[in-house]
């Protein structure tokens, strides 16, 4: 995975963000193997949905949880997938897909 170090993407207080499948993240942050795992899996899922749709699932669902119980980000099945499987190196290559809506 391509990571890019700058200071204006993502904004403070991220570490880093996932724009189709390149890492953004500040000059400060540290990027470790679980970070970078965490985004690869963002990634198998942007490919699953063709890019534009998960940004568009993403931000809908974001919505929709920002009504209900609990947090909203971490919420987000895209997120409740990659959260889970961070620390399992070997998850993307067991990983079946559309994995999040399970």
């Amino acid at each position: 995975m391509k990571v890019i170090r700058n200071r204006f993407i993502p904004f403070k207080g991220f570490r880093a963000m996932n724009v189709c499948g390149v890492l953004f993240a500040r000059k400060e942050a540290k990027i470790d193997k679980k970070t970078l795992n965490h985004e690869q899996i963002h990634t198998a899922q942007m490919k699953e949905l063709l890019y534009v749709f998960f940004y568009l699932w993403y931000v809908l669902e974001w919505i929709v949880r920002l009504f209900m119980k609990g947090n909203a980000y971490r919420s987000i099945s895209f997120e409740r997938e990659a959260y889970d499987n961070e620390n399992n190196d070997r998850y993307l290559n067991e990983r079946r897909k559309f994995a999040w809506l399970y």
